[in-house]
């Protein structure tokens, strides 16, 4: 265990050295921008909520991407005859670790804009919402980065259509087809998000695990 943490901290350090985190850190500030131009009105805490989680999967999947993709080949391969599994393990710990900060920084933003103090309950349902966000972005991430597909430009094309396919997969209803990350922004404008939040985070976690599952699976034959 302590080599895969080991090994993580060194992946994180290599992906802020690398100047890489500020693209996606200047995409996420960007859509914060948009986001709360305006003060978030009492009543609309949770909506905001969804609305920013679902709206992070794509900045959050570029993220992981991005530091999976900054190691070169061959000290990966290195590491993979050294470690084995535990340096996929390695990787996505740096990679989810990489997204938690910028959910924090999302989190705190929303929050900064808040007309009223928020409620344990809007704490509680930001940071579940965000978790599961991340969830989705470091599957997507995964599957888009370059162990599994080599081109950059049919990687950024995978990563983007990704999305938008669980975008129109949502708006159909079809929730267990696909991470239902319309499902959070809709049951939150309707107010019956908290209702649903059972089986709404079994549908969010069930894809990634399958994505997550499928990266493993793929990486045995890509180092």
């Amino acid at each position: 265990m302590t080599s895969v943490i080991a090994l993580a901290r060194f992946r994180v350090a290599g992906y802020v050295a690398s100047h890489r985190a500020l693209q996606p850190l200047l995409a996420l500030l960007a859509l914060l921008a948009v986001l709360y131009a305006t003060a978030v009105p009492t009543g609309q805490e949770i909506a905001a909520t969804a609305d920013s989680a679902a709206m992070l999967v794509p900045v959050l999947a570029w993220a992981a991407r991005g530091l999976l993709d900054t190691e070169p080949d061959e000290q990966r391969s290195v590491a993979l005859s050294a470690l084995g599994t535990r340096e996929l393990v390695s990787g996505l710990l740096a990679a989810f670790a990489s997204l938690l900060v910028l959910t924090a920084i999302a989190e705190a933003a929303l929050l900064g804009r808040l007309t009223t103090a928020p409620t344990t309950g809007v704490l509680l349902t930001g940071v579940w919402l965000h978790l599961l966000s991340a969830a989705a972005g470091l599957a997507l991430g995964a599957l888009t980065s370059r162990p599994i597909l080599r081109s950059p430009a049919v990687s950024t094309m995978a990563l983007i259509f990704g999305y938008l396919l669980m975008l129109m997969l949502s708006l159909t209803g079809a929730r267990w087809l696909t991470v239902p990350v319309m499902g959070w922004m809709r049951d939150a404008h309707h107010g019956v998000l908290l209702a649903n939040a059972p089986l709404l985070t079994a549908q969010s976690v069930l894809w990634p695990a399958i994505g997550l599952a499928a990266y493993t699976w793929l990486r045995r034959t890509r180092p």
